[in-house]
């Protein structure tokens, strides 16, 4: 993916068309939907649909719109997106909606796509920052990726409702924090390399400086955000890592680019011990293995390491289900995560397949160190009490 092509490609910054963040976001979707079509389609799965249909019945009713749901298979792959395609061709719908987490999410925009509608990102995780970009991520039917794939347009509106990402399991916000924080880290390293970002352009300043401020805002904020979301609360401090989790990583890792974090989670899609992790529990385990390939500091890697334990995210191939990975199974990420078409290549070097190993292998003793120096006690292997 890597185009060392400095002033052959003009600049390029995208962005959805209106971002609404806050508490009780959602009671405002059906008029703000309102603008962008009258026959809306709302793709959910059944736990979301659950916590959420009395607020949208009620919103929608408001702005005269019908409320039609169709339910999420759970995985974002090719034949899901054209599943919902047909169920918006059969039902005449003029824009749909991804609601809940990012593969419902991914999902929405592919049909959308297919369809030549508009679509919208409605969240009420902060798990990734899939909501605002102009891709989506495909997967197979087993979980493992397969692919991006990009689109000419970003969602017109996305909407995140801070009340229903502070009652979600904590998990989920500390996976986005995960994704997030890769977003400095990727974007540096495409800057300084002159790679090309996700739009097909050399990044911008306002993207690689919107990358920068999701990082601060994430080691200022995460710790105290998380304890709030443990107990259900809504704080500035969750408002602003809400935002920096999906406004400013969605803007900063599509506009500013992708390097080796996000890769190498490519990579670890491809191996069945990884798939209890979340997406960004596996981007964090790529970000130390990122540090450790660009031989960034020691006392880099270390605090990173530190910070993201005590986040809850894994920071050793035991926690990810490889503590015992034998060459075989980890050649088989490596091979996924230095696959051609891969971001891996936006790097100003070009690793070895054995680079990438080794760099793997050593995430684990940088990880175990850091979760001693944590206080937090040697990791654990998926199962295990």
């Amino acid at each position: 993916m890597a185009e060392h092509t400095r002033g052959t490609r003009p600049r390029v910054f995208a962005s959805p068309g209106r971002y609404v963040q806050g508490r009780g976001a959602l009671a405002r979707l059906g008029p703000l939907v309102s603008d962008h079509g009258s026959r809306p389609l709302v793709l959910v799965d059944d736990v979301v649909r659950g916590l959420t249909e009395d607020v949208l019945t009620a919103s929608f009713r408001e702005a005269d719109l019908p409320l039609v749901f169709e339910g999420f298979g759970g995985v974002p792959t090719r034949a899901e997106a054209e599943r919902v395609s047909g169920t918006i061709r059969d039902g005449g719908h003029d824009v749909v909606i991804g609601l809940g987490g990012g593969a419902a999410i991914d999902t929405a925009k592919a049909a959308g796509d297919n369809t030549g509608i508009p679509w919208v990102s409605a969240a009420t995780v902060a798990s990734t920052d899939a909501p605002t970009s102009a891709l989506s991520v495909v997967y197979t039917e087993s979980g493992a990726f397969e692919s991006y794939r990009f689109y000419d347009r970003n969602p017109v509106l996305v909407v995140v409702d801070t009340q229903f990402v502070a009652e979600a399991p904590t998990r989920f916000l500390a996976a986005g924090v995960g994704d997030a924080l890769a977003t400095w880290i990727e974007a540096r390293a495409v800057e300084r390399a002159h790679s090309a970002n996700m739009v097909e352009g050399l990044p911008t300043r306002a993207g690689t400086t919107l990358a920068r401020l999701s990082w601060d805002i994430l080691w200022e904020s995460s710790l105290p955000a998380l304890e709030a979301v443990d107990r259900g609360l809504v704080t500035p401090d969750v408002e602003a890592v809400v935002e920096a989790t999906t406004l400013l990583s969605g803007l900063g890792f599509e506009s500013g680019g992708l390097a080796a974090a996000h890769a190498v989670h490519d990579g670890l899609t491809a191996v069945d011990e990884t798939h209890h992790l979340a997406h960004g529990e596996k981007v964090n385990i790529g970000s130390l293995t990122q540090l450790l390939l660009e031989g960034a500091p020691a006392s880099e890697v270390d605090d990173f390491a530190r910070f993201t334990a005590r986040v809850g995210l894994p920071t050793t191939l035991t926690e990810a289900g490889l503590g015992d990975a034998d060459d075989e199974v980890l050649d088989r990420v490596v091979a996924a995560a230095t696959a051609p078409e891969e971001t891996i290549h936006n790097l100003a070097f070009t690793p070895s397949a054995r680079d990438v190993r080794d760099a793997l292998r050593a995430v684990e003793a940088v990880g175990r160190r850091a979760r001693r120096e944590a206080g937090l006690g040697e990791p654990q292997a998926p199962g295990a009490h």
